[in-house]
């Protein structure tokens, strides 16, 4: 360390300047960039494949994904038509974009800081992210966060026990179109959401998880956390999904299947009702990633994650019961108590390997 008192002491400093190592007087004079961050892609069967690796990998991108690049993908895929059908078209895309491609999740974690689970196929991301976990890399999971609540938990704890920060959300959270009405001062309390669009699902995982879950998204951005029972109403076209709040709030989802479905928003304020406009794109959630992968400060907390997946398998189970109210906490403390086993599962078969 230099130490400086006085004129003599200065004229010492700048001798030490000129006659120390240039790396070393580089780094005092001017900061070092940031480093880049490289970002591996796990599941090369959605359209966000592509469609995120331009945002990240662009030239001219700013703030803190002027220093982040996809560099690496694992194909993965599964059965589901929507993964079975595209993985190879969306794989080649990322070949193009000069992005390599590994063989295997543990060949990709060896190149990367950080990684975007983006398996279409929700019922295959526990066991995607746990060596993604024992890494210690974290992790973006793309909708939907699992392929049933117990997954979800697990996910969850598994989070925990390895010390590992994630987050998983919709982009419909970050859209400006809900980030509008979310900062709405003029609204006053927001006294109730009905939010609502295309509801196609996914056979072999809770009605609303595969795409229900983006509408569902919207309203836990808007209403936030604290739902205690779900009721359901299903048609051959759409569903109703209506949640009451613990403040006695109520907060409902449609999920269209056939007919016009575009997304959309009212909320009812104290002072005022607004509807939203349309969703935007993906720029705004992959800015919310890059600002996680650097901080490891996740935007969305996993309990709130977590209770909007209680919400959507509680909706399911008021459909078996014919609409029924069904608690959040009955099917939470299912979960739970599912969960561990599947965990213990999971790492005995990872030791077998």
């Amino acid at each position: 360390m230099m130490r400086v008192a006085g004129f003599p002491g200065m004229i010492v400093a700048l001798l030490s300047l000129v006659t120390m190592p240039w790396c070393i007087a580089q780094e005092i004079a001017e900061p070092r960039a940031a480093k880049e961050l490289r970002i591996g892609m796990i599941g090369l069967d959605t359209s966000h494949v592509p469609a995120f690796t331009k945002i990240f990998n662009d030239p001219q991108a700013a703030g803190e994904m002027a220093s982040m690049r996809v560099v690496v993908g694992f194909p993965g895929g599964t059965d589901f038509p929507p993964s079975r059908d595209r993985v190879a078209g969306f794989t080649q895309q990322l070949r193009e974009m000069n992005v390599a491609i590994a063989d295997s999740i543990p060949e990709l974690l060896t190149q990367v800081d950080a990684v975007l689970l983006e398996s279409v196929d929700g019922r295959i991301h526990l066991e995607q992210v746990l060596p993604v976990f024992q890494a210690g890399k974290p992790v973006f999971i793309d909708k939907p966060l699992a392929g049933s609540l117990v997954d979800a938990v697990a996910i969850c704890e598994l989070s925990k026990r390895y010390n590992v920060p994630f987050f998983s959300c919709s982009s419909y959270r970050f859209t400006p179109a809900v980030v509008e009405l979310t900062n709405d001062a003029s609204l006053g309390s927001i006294q109730g959401v009905a939010t609502w669009g295309p509801c196609t699902y996914q056979e072999g995982t809770p009605d609303m998880y595969f795409y229900g879950v983006h509408g569902i998204e919207a309203l836990y951005t808007l209403m936030g956390p604290g739902c205690k029972a779900v009721s359901r109403i299903q048609t051959g076209d759409a569903d109703l999904l209506s949640g009451e709040w613990a403040d006695r709030r109520i907060g409902t989802y449609r999920g269209i299947r056939t007919h016009a479905s575009t997304f959309g928003a009212t909320v009812f304020g104290a002072n005022k009702i607004v509807h939203s406009g349309p969703a935007g794109g993906y720029e705004p959630l992959c800015a919310e990633i890059a600002k996680f992968f650097r901080t490891g400060v996740a935007p969305v907390d996993a309990s709130e994650t977590l209770e909007m997946f209680a919400f959507m398998e509680a909706a399911d189970e008021s459909k078996r019961r014919g609409g029924a109210p069904v608690q959040l906490a009955e099917v939470m403390d299912r979960a739970r108590q599912e969960a561990e086993g599947r965990i213990e599962q999971l790492l005995g078969k990872d030791a077998n390997r």
